[in-house]
Formats: structure tokens, C-alpha cells, sequence
């Protein structure tokens, strides 16, 4: 079973934080970073940058911001959603957003959990380990 966990998010900071986040709480799975939307979706259909890639192995777990340049967040959950070999990906929106709308329409759009970036380190690490112990290790994936 492919551990990859995908983390689409175009702010160098934040991808730092999240691959420190995650290693801080014993989560040693492979991060791959697509830095916009088309990148994510290169990824998953093993185009671009990622051409060759056995596209039969898929992320354990999509972590998706929403605001990014090129393709945002949900455009990208509408094609992931879309695609019989994605559609069941589980998909957690991590994002900066407080808006309730982006809140609304990433479940509307399919998403699997919202999760707003805290602030404070202490509380990002936290978010993480969170995150990592329930959709890598607790959540039973049909994938």
C-alpha cells in the first residue's frame, strides 16, 4: 500500500511547516509537493514533471490548499472527484481560508475534511499529527 502523502500548496513556508509538522510527530510518509493545481493533477495522471510515473500508485492522502495560482483548490477537487480512478482519494482542504463559504463548497465539491491552518507552530504540529494519525493510520481507505 502507497504512504505518499500529496501536499498541493504553492507558499514555500507553509510546505516547510507542514513536511516539519508531520516529521515532528514520528509521520515518516513520502511527501510530495505540487506547488499549484495543474501540478497536483500532473501528479496523480503522471504527466508533466511526473511523466512515467506509475500512476496506478496513488497518495494515501491529499492534503489541498484552495488558494494557489493556475488551478485552485476546488478545481482541483472537481477533477479529482470526476475521475472514476481518483474520485475516492481521500481529500483533506488545508487552508488559511476562514471564509464559511470556501468551508461550504469544499464539502459541497466532495472533500473529506476542512482543516484551517492554525497560526502557532504548536498548534499546526498538533493539526498534523492529528491529521496523520487519523488518514494514515485510523481511516480504513477503499483505495
Amino acid at each position: 500500500m502507497n504512504k505518499t502523502i500529496l501536499l498541493v500548496e504553492d507558499n514555500p513556508d507553509d510546505q516547510l511547516l507542514t513536511k516539519a509538522a508531520l516529521e515532528m510527530n514520528n509521520i515518516l510518509n513520502e511527501v510530495v509537493i505540487a506547488e499549484n493545481g495543474v501540478e497536483a493533477l500532473d501528479f496523480l495522471n503522471g504527466q508533466g514533471k511526473w511523466e512515467g510515473r506509475n500512476t496506478d500508485e496513488l497518495p494515501a492522502l491529499v492534503l489541498l490548499d484552495l488558494n494557489m495560482p493556475k488551478m485552485g483548490g476546488f478545481d482541483v477537487l472537481k477533477h479529482i472527484r470526476a475521475n472514476p480512478r481518483t474520485e475516492l482519494l481521500p481529500v483533506v482542504i488545508l487552508t488559511t481560508s476562514k471564509e464559511d463559504r470556501d468551508l461550504v463548497d469544499s464539502y459541497k465539491n466532495g472533500a473529506n475534511s476542512y482543516v484551517k491552518k492554525p497560526v502557532d507552530f504548536d498548534e499546526f504540529t498538533n493539526a498534523a499529527k492529528q491529521l496523520g494519525i487519523y488518514w494514515l493510520m485510523v481511516n480504513e481507505s477503499p483505495l
